[in-house]
């Protein structure tokens, strides 16, 4: 291991006190993420717990992206497997899914009658757009972690732009653009380190 990487991941200050307090906190974190839950994950894991490093959190919500299943799930089930192994992992995601289940059940079963009326419906817009900001918000956030990649920044928002395009614009199916954005980004941050390491 390099010392780049030595001090990259000494860099993150605390860990989880137990398989307790990782259940505990990812469900107070369940319980706020409303519409969406990136910026409270960032939030609650990076600036509160520091339980990541910004580098780290990127880095781990990118792997928790390409898994298959929820990003949130993904990351609770890295992050408690990493500090407590399979009890970490299950004791994070009991945390992450127990509380909302209920809550989604009880609230479900209380607005059944209302939830086609146009009061309803409107409500469930504005919170869309407003999950949209907390995502737009946290993405420019996240930005100067770029600064660190491998690539460089500008590859950086070149793939992101890309993407994007893809995926916002031309509407491409996402399966075809991680298979294929995905592959070609890998390779090129492979040769950038190697670049690096010859240097």
């Amino acid at each position: 291991m390099s010392a780049n990487d030595q001090s990259y991941h000494s860099a993150a200050a605390q860990a989880p006190n137990s398989k307790t307090d990782l259940f505990i906190s990812f469900t107070l974190l369940a319980l706020q993420g409303f519409g969406g839950v990136l910026a409270v994950v960032q939030r609650e894991l990076v600036d509160k717990k520091q339980w990541l490093t910004t580098d780290e959190f990127v880095e781990d919500w990118a792997v928790a992206q390409i898994l298959p299943g929820p990003n949130v799930v993904n990351l609770a089930l890295m992050i408690g497997g990493r500090h407590f192994g399979l009890a970490g992992a299950l004791a994070a995601l009991s945390g992450l899914l127990l509380a909302p289940t209920i809550l989604v059940l009880l609230l479900a079963a209380a607005v059944a009658g209302v939830a086609d009326t146009p009061a309803a419906q409107g409500m469930l817009r504005g919170m869309g757009a407003v999950s949209a900001g907390l995502i737009a918000a946290v993405g420019i956030k996240l930005m100067g972690a770029l600064k660190n990649n491998p690539m460089g920044m500008l590859t950086c928002i070149g793939i992101s732009t890309l993407t994007f395009i893809a995926i916002g614009l031309l509407r491409l199916p996402l399966a075809w653009v991680l298979l294929t954005l995905g592959p070609l980004a890998s390779m090129w941050a492979a040769h950038c380190i190697k670049q690096r390491g010859a240097a």
